[in-house]
């Protein structure tokens, strides 16, 4: 049986790229609930579907390691629903063919590399599904310069990244975050590819599927199938809205959505059943090219409160309209263009699952966990200036370091 690639058993089966942890790590990027389909299969080490192919990626300090494995049909291998990680210059193919794992030479040897004719191929896949050619360094110089408490945290959460996803993964993998945790939506995220989408191979007794097609996520079947899954009311919200793009849009209607402005691309997405404002903010944001759009909830809510002293529409107890797009606004205006990229930076921070990087840099504060549990730590008060922004008596607080972030963002390749 075909084993999980580790790089300690040779690089000879690896590719590698030019890449700093402090431009991108794996171990936050990928584990910080923007994608539901890596897991770590061996120490550093994350394994998951993009393009309609199986990867492994681990990285040294400057050095981004892949290993891709082959499916059996190397003649059709990147064709079949090719490379929908959405880089530009690949042509899309929705066919629904289904693979099985080319066999290994060896019990223990990991399924083949990809030939050395498509080594740039996958390496733009990678530039493009991580955005390397936004440099992270500039960005963080910007916003630590307008937010000391920003400045603060990033100095231990380096390397956290926006992925630009597949938009039809991104949009009916976040419909299932409603009322959800990580970890219980990356259990719903494979349960529905593994019994919906075409097979890619088999390692280490573990089936990797690509994510399901549209038409696939349309049939009228699939309603009944999802709830048999454990899906509750998410499954009707899936078989919807699927059913609802392809009758009323097209199959590339998700992927035109990247060429209009945010706005308009999340009011689009937001007359699909079971898509509200932050779910079509989180597509916007990790799939549609759209930096600017600022996914709140709790946690964020919670952020704008305890470490930015955000005192609008102190007394509601739920997110409203108004106060998502009030906190958006506040967090545009602190961190400029690449505001979304800024907020994922803190809400990685916020997780329980990456507290230990805080403590061991001292910087202990108040957290919630996955399913939202505040854990007391102890913390530095943040001393704020508090000004009236003039709106319906709202007061907008500012720490006395805060200004607008001036972004200038460099977009070459990191070298």
């Amino acid at each position: 049986m075909a084993k999980h690639a580790v790089l300690s058993s040779g690089s000879k089966m690896w590719r590698s790229m030019s890449c700093s942890k402090s431009e991108l790590r794996l171990d936050l990027t990928l584990a910080c609930g923007q994608s539901f389909r890596w897991r770590e299969t061996s120490e550093g080490h994350w394994t998951g579907v993009m393009g309609g192919r199986v990867w492994t990626l681990t990285q040294t300090d400057e050095t981004l390691w892949y290993h891709v494995y082959n499916n059996q049909d190397k003649q059709k291998e990147g064709s079949d629903r090719k490379r929908r990680v959405g880089v530009s210059v690949l042509d899309k193919n929705t066919a629904e063919k289904r693979f099985k794992c080319a066999p290994e030479k060896e019990e223990d040897e990991p399924l083949a590399v990809s030939s050395v004719q498509n080594r740039e191929l996958d390496e733009e896949m990678l530039r493009d599904y991580f955005q390397l050619d936004v440099r992270m360094g500039d960005l963080h110089k910007e916003w630590g310069a307008a937010d000391c408490h920003f400045k603060h945290i990033a100095e231990v959460f380096k390397g956290v990244r926006m992925l630009r996803q597949d938009p039809t993964e991104c949009l009916f993998s976040f419909i299932c975050t409603s009322n959800n945790h990580i970890s219980r939506i990356q259990g719903m995220v494979e349960r529905l590819c593994q019994a919906l989408g075409s097979p890619l191979c088999q390692l280490d007794q573990t089936s990797y599927h690509d994510f399901p097609t549209l038409s696939g996520l349309a049939d009228s079947s699939i309603e009944a199938r999802l709830r048999d899954l454990g899906f509750g009311y998410r499954a009707r919200f899936i078989q919807q809205s699927a059913k609802q793009i392809l009758d009323n849009h097209g199959p590339q209607w998700l992927e035109g959505l990247r060429s209009i402005p945010y706005l308009e691309a999340r009011d689009a997405l937001r007359t699909l059943p079971g898509v509200g404002t932050k779910v079509a903010d989180c597509v916007c944001l990790m799939s549609l090219d759209k930096p600017e759009a600022v996914p709140v909830d709790t946690h964020v809510w919670q952020i704008a409160k305890r470490d930015y002293k955000y005192a609008a529409n102190n007394g509601q107890k739920s997110i409203t309209e108004k106060l998502n797009r009030d906190i958006g606004d506040f967090f545009r205006k602190l961190w400029g263009p690449y505001a979304g990229w800024a907020q994922s930076v803190l809400f990685c921070s916020d997780l329980k699952k990456f507290q230990s990087l805080k403590e061991t840099a001292h910087l202990k504060q108040p957290v919630k966990d996955e399913e939202g549990e505040e854990e007391k730590m102890p913390c530095k008060k943040t001393k704020v200036k508090t000004e009236c922004t003039g709106t319906a008596g709202n007061l907008k607080a500012k720490p006395a370091c805060h200004k607008k972030a001036k972004i200038s963002v460099k977009k070459e390749p990191v070298m």
